[in-house]
């Protein structure tokens, strides 16, 4: 009897365990390459540019000297306060920038007052921000300086992520650390080596298995995430047992059921 309930509890120990290889980020896995810590490892092999997209919300803001000549060019109200560019942000509480910022249409076009319709679809924010100047500059002789940016990284997680949703990072830069973190990290039992993004292109929607286990992220092009990306973390098999928060008390309530068993065994058999 002892040793039948010796070997149950080593079972309920040994399934109750997740190896740590499974849980790091950005580890040495046997198959990459060693990298040493105080090694350089170099930025994405292509160079980040984000290229604008229908339902992008961008934000448009005039500068000049004279403040009268642009008020006819901005929505009342819609002028930056200055305080929310360029700032980490959750998904939780109002979105300032989607009632201020300007949404690019279906046909790639966002509608600027006085301006009219500007199509930026398919440029990167340097080229927009230039394609609207050249707008402008067609009713003004003095300079008036444009910017133009994203309004803020959109992305939503769904499985084992602490906190899912919709979720904003008020950058125009952000990598997927910067989402998990913003997300409220993965949970336990998310398998790290299978985080699948779901991507928006020109010419539909493409699917990619990215493994945070693995250094080679930091050179690859799904280091940084991008305006409506889904991020889907899969589950561990040991996730039917329960989530990250009961999985000890359903491990301990099985072993419970299992030596009270043995011992009813035990006491009809006589053994």
């Amino acid at each position: 009897m002892k040793k039948i309930l010796f070997f149950a509890s080593v079972v309920v120990f040994a399934t109750s365990c997740i190896s740590n290889k499974r849980i790091t980020y950005l580890q040495n896995l046997p198959e990459n390459t060693p990298i040493e810590l105080n090694e350089f490892i170099p930025f994405a092999e292509v160079d980040y540019e984000y290229i604008l997209q229908p339902f992008d919300i961008v934000e448009i803001d005039f500068a000049t000297s004279d403040a009268e000549l642009i008020e006819a060019f901005s929505f009342q109200g819609s002028q930056s306060s200055g305080g929310i560019g360029g700032s980490g942000g959750g998904g939780g509480g109002s979105d300032p920038l989607y009632f201020r910022g300007y949404s690019i249409d279906q046909k790639g076009d966002v509608e600027v007052p006085k301006l009219g319709k500007i199509n930026i679809a398919g440029l990167s924010e340097e080229v927009a921000k230039e394609k609207v100047q050249l707008e402008i500059n067609k009713f003004f002789k003095e300079e008036i300086y444009v910017k133009l940016r994203i309004a803020g990284i959109r992305y939503t997680t769904l499985g084992e992520f602490n906190a899912v949703g919709v979720k904003v990072i008020y950058k125009n830069r952000a990598t997927i650390f910067d989402a998990l973190a913003n997300s409220g990290e993965t949970t336990l039992l998310g398998k790290k080596n299978k985080l699948f993004i779901i991507r928006q292109y020109d010419g539909g929607t493409k699917i990619h298995q990215i493994n945070l286990n693995d250094r080679a992220l930091l050179a690859s092009p799904f280091y940084f995430i991008q305006p409506n990306d889904i991020l889907y973390m899969e589950p561990m098999n040991i996730r039917q047992f329960g989530n990250a928060d009961n999985l000890t008390a359903s491990l301990a309530l099985f072993a419970g059921l299992l030596a009270s068993t043995l011992l009813v065994i035990n006491l009809v058999t006589g053994n």
